[in-house]
């Protein structure tokens, strides 16, 4: 069945206290603000006010709204849980939208249909109220930049554009920065907040880099600011889609406010929007609409942290201040860095540090740049295998200037800490800089990661178990979090609970490659050999070949008493380091997997000279038991403070 086609542009639809102008896809309260509708919510609104009192099936709504799409029922269930929530229909209630059990919905509201509102007093009133509302968003001035007034084509090619960004968006309550009559304040205090990634105004029109980028400054203002708890970006990039739901996305997230917003740069302006929603009941408590020149999107970014912690009862004193350049082309440059450098991907990775080098170069004195650069020479090493005595030096370099130019930012001081820890082996300098990072936030939840990283690794595992639950309740659902609680219990000899904690986060996220890589780990230790195979083989074929993760299966193999297979494992690791690094230490588990200690213990010793990164699982991996009581080993680990 095909989507029924569009009334005539003066075509109204009144129900209760609303109004739908199916000429211009819009919907409005009987205040007359814009109600924020997506193009695909409003066609699916459309399509169920022209079918009233009649039962649409799912079926046919998927196939008139996607259809030559696969994508999940979900995507239907989402949409109109964003038609209820802007209606103001609460959880089964049913005043609008009924869902009728194994058919499909029906919209059940009385409907007014005016097919030429001019013709009525009370409805042409309506329409000019609509038209004055649209207006609001046009230009003000109605000059060019000499000061003749602009052509009437051109003025028509603005407003068409100007109401083609309202129509896409359905934008907020117009000029209203504290909208809604019903009451907003929760009863009960909001401890956790997801701000999702910014979406384009226009579909497939977006900017990813600016998007993340204006959710990653605005998580870090709120960031340590009064007891609530802020998803990382890391968390919340997975919602990027352009017809999110916000509230299913605050759900996932295990949070009780959510932030959804909008963004389009055109010349030199910049418009945003968001909208803060509590997730309990679906209710929005904030919304607001900016529209400014591109040079002055760091104010944007201040008046929307400081709205949204006036709405969720934050002192606006507590509110982190971010340190950004003034330089909007270097700020651009980094946002842009992130995204590529967070992809963790070699070429991707070495993409974001030319960009952060890039915005260095445009302002000197960017700290957040220096930070970005030093954590992708981080990840050149522990997720590429890149040659730690190249990429240490320059990634040690980039962290002293950003404490250099601002001592104030907690990602610096864990920056440190993890320099100390990798790479030096300089445990108390690391545990000093770790607690610097948590003085200064709280609530960071990477800081206790890392530093659950480090206690555990030195053999302090109830220590660490304390600090990595309390990441986790931070943020529960951040699979690298999840992971290494698995790890830390596995290294504190309870390797039941690890198994259970591992599982469930692959279940969450089956394409984690680390979680595989541990679970193998505790598979090893529980001498399950061939699960062990399964979740190495994993981790590999995940990571296109990492080098970690072929040494265990290597490592496995042997166990299993095949013997040419880790033979075989061996010399592809070591045919590989011919052209690029691979770290010793894996080469030498697979030695010591096959029974030679001498090979071993050598390539251990290469491995402190290489400043090996793998060398801080030294103390706790138990493959290495029976070499504890050796010489060259003992001698070895005081070399790495062990």
């Amino acid at each position: 069945m095909k989507v029924a086609t569009t009334p005539a542009n003066t075509r109204i639809y009144t129900f209760e206290n609303f109004r739908l102008d199916a000429g211009k896809r819009l919907l409005f309260n009987d205040e007359g603000e814009i109600q924020p509708l997506m193009p695909k919510a409003f066609d699916i609104l459309m399509h169920l006010i022209s079918h009233k009192d009649q039962v649409v099936s799912k079926d046919e709504l998927m196939s008139a709204f996607w259809p030559d799409t696969a994508v999940e029922e979900n995507n239907l269930t989402q949409n109109i849980s964003a038609i209820r929530r802007v209606l103001g229909e609460k959880h089964r209630e049913n005043r609008f939208i009924a869902t009728v059990p194994g058919r499909g919905y029906k919209f059940v509201a009385d409907v007014k249909e005016v097919a030429d509102p001019r013709t009525d007093d009370e409805n042409a009133a309506k329409l000019a109220d609509t038209q004055a509302a649209v207006d609001r968003f046009l230009p003000a001035n109605k000059q060019g930049s000499n000061g003749a007034a602009v052509e009437p084509q051109k003025t028509k090619r603005v407003w068409l554009f100007t109401l083609a960004a309202i129509t896409v968006l359905g934008l907020v309550s117009l000029g209203f920065l504290l909208r809604r009559s019903t009451p907003t304040s929760a009863d009960a205090e909001i401890k956790s907040l997801a701000i999702l990634p910014f979406k384009s105004l226009v579909a497939g029109k977006g900017d990813e880099s600016l998007e993340l980028g204006m959710a990653d400054t605005l998580i870090s203002k709120l960031s340590g600011a009064g007891d609530i708890s802020i998803r990382p970006l890391s968390a919340v990039r997975r919602f990027a889609a352009y017809d999110q739901d916000p509230v299913a996305a605050g759900k996932a997230l295990g949070v009780e406010a959510v932030m959804d917003g909008r963004i389009q740069i055109s010349n030199d302006r910049i418009r945003v929007s968001a909208t803060l929603f509590r997730v309990a009941d679906e209710k929005q408590m904030w919304s607001g609409q900016f529209d400014e020149k591109l040079t002055d999107i760091f104010s944007v970014q201040d008046s929307i942290s400081s709205k949204v912690a006036t709405a969720l009862k934050i002192p606006l004193t507590s509110l982190r201040r971010e340190p950004h350049t003034d330089n909007v082309e270097a700020y651009q440059l980094y946002m842009k860095g992130n995204l590529h450098a967070r992809r963790l991907i070699m070429p991707e990775v070495q993409k974001g540090i030319t960009y952060y080098e890039r915005a260095i170069a445009v302002d000197p004195t960017y700290a957040r740049a220096y930070i970005g650069l030093e954590q992708a020479y981080r990840a050149m090493i522990l997720t590429n295998d890149a040659p730690p005595n190249e990429m240490i030096p320059k990634a040690k370099a980039a962290i002293r200037k950003a404490i250099e130019l601002d001592p104030s930012l907690p990602d610096a001081w864990n920056a440190l800490a993890v320099s100390d820890f990798w790479y030096d082996w300089n445990w108390r300098a690391a545990e000093s800089h770790h607690q610097k990072a948590l003085e200064l936030d709280p609530n960071n939840a990477q800081s206790y990661f890392f530093y659950a990283h480090l206690l555990s690794n030195t053999g302090r595992h109830e220590e660490a178990l304390a600090a990595i639950k309390r990441a986790r309740e931070i943020d529960p659902v951040m699979p690298v979090i999840n992971t290494l609680e698995g790890q830390v219990l596995s290294a504190a000899g309870r390797e039941d609970e690890a198994m259970r904690v591992l599982q469930d986060t692959i279940d969450a996220n089956p394409d984690f490659w680390l979680a595989h890589l541990f679970l193998s780990r505790v598979y090893i230790n529980k001498a399950m050999y061939t699960e062990a195979l399964a979740s190495a083989a994993k981790a590999r074929d995940l990571t296109g070949g990492n080098a970690e993760a072929v040494a265990t299966v290597g490592r496995v193999q042997m166990k299993l008493g095949n013997r040419n297979e880790a033979l075989r494992v061996l010399a592809e690791l070591e045919d590989r380091a011919k052209t690029r690094f691979v770290p010793a230490y894996t080469l030498a588990q697979i030695q010591l997997a096959l029974g030679d200690r001498e090979k071993t213990l050598d390539l251990l010793e290469k491995a402190v000279e290489e400043h090996d990164a793998l060398l801080v699982f030294l103390k706790i991996d138990r493959e290495w038991d029976e070499l504890r009581n050796e010489r060259r080993f003992m001698e070895l680990s005081r070399k790495i403070n062990l």
